[in-house]
């Protein structure tokens, strides 16, 4: 049958069923892993439905699984360049198994408990929190709804046991990051963050100074924007090196994500003249594209995306315990540094 054909004709189960002179319920089986039906009938059946273009029609076979194939994804920063390699990965990944992505827009008129309670009402097979505005009080929100919504966190720590996450190691990746700055010389550091009641589930901040303070550094400027958007880290870097004497400003500063490290870069080199390293080090974190431009050459840290989306794809088909994991990435030394 030509492609013309299976579009304009739709054929049924019950078509071929009668093709190969079988019952529909056989049809069925055939289609069903694990069904209980004669290989030379299943044999034939897949045949006849190959021959005939026939594909299962999966809203049907929904109601007799209780399960759509449908994976809800709860996305609440599309401008973070960091989210489109995750959600490539993802979609891919969802696909190879027979399952399907549902991308859900967090925003000021659908919020994360609305998402999941609409999930649940639309009876999807799980959700995945995959960014980095999601609070606490949200979570234990979704917790109270989730009687049967599977939810897991993706890229950033689940602060509630029950929900499983999987994310970068960030004591692994703060300390390979450190140690690099510590041997490079720099001895005043500064962390530029996000949101701070949003970065605590991101670890780094944390480990960051944990770090520095083990090595005798008791003082670790921290200066914090209300989004991780790189006009916001350009406003407070500028902000900063206004109000900042050149011999009290710190000599390097670790950015929470590469897109406050871009709008640091851009300020420090453009509009201070800033010689970078030699002035001001500069470093982020997700290792995007662009940092690896000969015009940015940012040092940053690689979060191991494919073992990442490959854990949680293995949490939501049972074949992992669901337990938080956090999964060891790559550091990408570069001349800002």
């Amino acid at each position: 049958m030509s492609d013309s054909d299976r579009v304009a004709k739709r054929v049924t189960g019950s078509d071929v069923a009668r093709e190969a002179g079988v019952s529909k319920w056989t049809v069925n089986r055939a289609f069903t892993p694990g069904a209980s039906i004669k290989p030379e009938s299943r044999e034939r059946v897949l045949a006849v439905a190959e021959r005939l273009g026939y594909r299962p029609n999966l809203l049907a076979r929904s109601f007799a699984t209780q399960k759509t194939q449908q994976i809800a994804v709860l996305i609440d920063d599309f401008k973070n360049p960091a989210k489109l390699p995750f959600l490539e990965k993802l979609s891919e990944a969802l696909q190879s198994q027979g399952m399907i992505m549902v991308l859900i827009n967090i925003n000021r008129h659908h919020d994360h408990i609305d998402a999941i309670m609409d999930i649940d009402q639309r009876q999807l097979d799980a959700a995945i929190l995959f960014g980095t505005d999601f609070r606490d009080l949200q979570l234990e929100g979704g917790e109270r709804l989730r009687s049967h919504l599977p939810l897991f966190v993706l890229a950033r720590n689940s602060t509630i046991a029950s929900i499983p996450s999987v994310s970068c190691d960030a004591t692994a990746a703060m300390t390979q990051m450190c140690e690099h700055l510590w041997e490079r010389g720099y001895r005043r550091p500064g962390f530029l963050t996000g949101p701070r009641t949003l970065s605590t589930a991101l670890g780094r901040r944390r480990n960051f100074l944990d770090f520095w303070e083990s090595r005798g550094v008791n003082h670790v400027t921290v200066i914090s924007t209300n989004t991780y958007a790189s006009s916001a880290a350009a406003d407070k870097i500028r902000e900063y090196l206004t109000d900042t004497p050149s011999s009290e400003r710190v000599d390097v500063l670790m950015c929470e994500n590469d897109a406050l490290a871009i709008g640091a870069l851009g300020v420090a080199k453009g509009e201070f003249g800033l010689r970078v390293p030699e002035d001001l080090a500069i470093a982020g974190f997700d290792d995007i594209d662009q940092v690896s431009h000969p015009l940015l050459a940012l040092t940053s840290y690689r979060q191991p995306i494919e073992e990442m989306v490959d854990e949680i794809i293995r949490m939501i088909l049972g074949q992992s315990t669901s337990g938080s994991v956090s999964l060891v990435g790559q550091l990408k030394v570069r001349s800002s540094t």
